[in-house]
């Protein structure tokens, strides 16, 4: 079952007699229940609106989007979809425990379920040893697992978390992967938008690139690298009095050692024929598959050259 479904979805942004900006442009894609859903651009690329359309902070100049099969113009959509910003600002002289009480009124939980609620969510959170300590003394990891907590206080089917590991050391950003594992075994659905592209390989199901407001990618990390051909280091003790001009191609050539990579197997098993045939040794030969991040900078650069990418 689709979770999140939009189509056509589009949003043109005008400003008196400014040439008007098209900031989504006819967005489709389907997020299916209980999966990870990465969705990937460079800044400008339209993720933001995208987000703020599905919390109805923005109206779409045309197109429907549904969460859990309703229509986002006709239905609300707060105690469907749960968010974690980018950069939250939450009231820093409350304790942690303090700040959940404040969301769980927001969130209209009874009173009487109120306390059973937070301490459920702080445990999931890990953050029992920090739910007396006031906000302004966390790190930002802390920030983070207490502010998905409250993104998780109405119990939400969706869960739309705005990179949600930047500005991480690499333990934050394993505890926050792991504690997204652990809604996705709830049966959660994630929307996750994150630039830290080696994390999205790592536990996205499926990936959305975009890029200028459009689509350009859409699929399984299976799918999508797996059309890639894997390119092959090779590595070679050269007989003696090989130059490095007469290896035809670019590498690393010390002491007769010849490291190099070559696009696919095939390119790989015609080098080495060739120099086998006079004499070289094969010190190592090592298929390299094409990571997530590589295939995001070429997507990027097909559809725009010129772009500068921050990855």
């Amino acid at each position: 079952m689709a979770v999140l479904k939009t189509e056509n979805l589009t949003k043109i942004f005008k400003k008196g007699w400014k040439e008007a900006k098209v900031a989504l442009d006819g967005l489709s894609i389907e997020v299916q229940e209980g999966e990870i859903f990465g969705f990937l651009g460079p800044n400008g690329a339209g993720k933001t609106t995208t987000i703020k359309i599905l919390l109805r902070l923005l109206k779409p100049t045309s197109g429907r989007a549904e969460i859990l099969d309703k229509d986002l113009a006709t239905a609300p959509t707060r105690l469907r979809v749960g968010y974690m910003p980018e950069n939250p600002y939450f009231y820093r002289f409350l304790t942690g425990e303090e700040f959940l009480q404040f969301y769980a009124k927001l969130n209209h939980i009874p009173s009487n379920q109120r306390k059973k609620r937070i301490d459920e969510l702080i445990e999931t959170v890990g953050m029992n040893h920090a739910r007396n300590v006031r906000i302004r003394d966390y790190s930002k990891g802390m920030v983070q697992r207490i502010g998905l907590a409250q993104a998780l206080m109405h119990d939400p089917k969706l869960v739309l978390l705005d990179e949600p590991l930047s500005g991480l050391d690499p333990i934050g950003r394993k505890e926050i992967r792991d504690l997204v594992y652990a809604l996705k075994e709830q049966g959660r659905t994630i929307f996750f938008c994150s630039h830290i592209l080696s994390d999205v390989q790592d536990i996205c199901d499926r990936v959305a690139i975009l890029h200028l407001g459009k689509l350009l990618k859409l699929g399984s990390l299976s799918e999508l690298l797996g059309t890639e051909k894997d390119r092959v280091e090779v590595e070679l003790k050269m007989p003696e009095g090989t130059t490095k001009e007469s290896l035809g191609i670019q590498g690393d050539f010390h002491n007769g050692i010849f490291k190099t990579m070559l696009d696919n197997t095939e390119q790989a098993n015609q080098f080495l024929d060739q120099w086998k045939s006079k004499g070289a040794v094969v010190r190592a030969l090592i298929p390299q598959r094409k990571s997530l991040e590589e295939l995001f900078v070429e997507t990027i650069r097909a559809q725009d050259p010129k772009v500068a990418l921050e990855t």
